[in-house]
């Protein structure tokens, strides 16, 4: 199964509290080449956490942003490990892996426009960071922004014509589909545009054998071990991919 990235879903949220340091760190030393992790924004920072209420994945309760700054930074995010700033995470990685950043909400937009130009001039090469988001207007707001990054659209559905077209026109770098409903022609489709198919969330073996043959560029999956070391691309590929791909002509 040569040439899957394996993207480390909320680090190796399979083995360790999901979005957090210890989960991102532990990613890495199971393979993965890259990690996704889910931001939103509170009094102007941006928190690595995937739901708006904190009764999941903390020992707080309520919405997080009915929550101080101060507050939510003293909750246990799992095993002691306390809700991470985006820029903990770019600092523990250091560049050793790409990372996903997914938006899961609008105000996060300005932030992450004003952090990315910083991380850039800190060594981040451009293609190490992506930024993917449900929401249309999110990632249309980022392009206009900040056009030199690259962006990933996030499906809920197989991906449609309508979603091509509008993927197209953001000059989105990829299409992140979900696995239910996955077929070889859109696959193809995707690819045929020029944009990479990475697919989430990806965690059995025979699932991995079927999304090798069906050609997908990567995946999503809890549990980075189980892509396994020889089916992964190298980093350093998926980041020529980036440039390549995004560097306006």
């Amino acid at each position: 199964m040569a040439g899957l990235l394996c993207i480390g879903h909320r680090g190796a949220m399979g083995h360790a509290p999901e979005n957090t340091l210890a989960s991102f760190a532990l990613a890495l030393q199971l393979g993965a080449q890259a990690v996704e992790l889910d931001v939103r924004c509170v009094a102007g920072r941006l928190l690595v956490l995937h739901d708006d209420r904190l009764e999941r994945t903390t020992n707080g309760s309520g919405l997080l942003y009915d929550q101080s700054l101060t507050r939510l930074r003293a909750l246990d995010a799992g095993g002691g490990q306390p809700i991470p700033f985006l820029e903990e995470v770019c600092a523990l990685l250091a560049g050793r892996a790409a990372i996903n950043i997914e938006l899961k909400d609008a105000v996060s937009v300005a932030p992450l426009v004003a952090l990315l130009p910083q991380l850039w001039r800190q060594g981040w090469r451009r293609g190490q960071l992506w930024a993917s988001s449900f929401d249309p207007a999110v990632l249309q707001a980022l392009h206009e922004a900040l056009p030199q990054l690259p962006l990933g659209l996030l499906l809920e559905q197989p991906c449609g014509a309508a979603d091509l077209r509008f993927a197209r026109r953001l000059g989105a770098c990829a299409i992140h589909p979900p696995l239910a409903g996955l077929r070889a022609a859109q696959v193809r489709a995707i690819q045929a545009r020029g944009m990479r198919v990475y697919v989430y969330t990806v965690n059995a073996p025979r699932d991995l054998r079927r999304l090798q043959r069906l050609g997908v560029d990567g995946v999503f999956s809890n549990y980075p071990e189980r892509v396994g070391r020889q089916t992964q691309r190298s980093c350093h590929t998926g980041w020529r991919f980036w440039r390549k791909a995004c560097t306006p002509s």
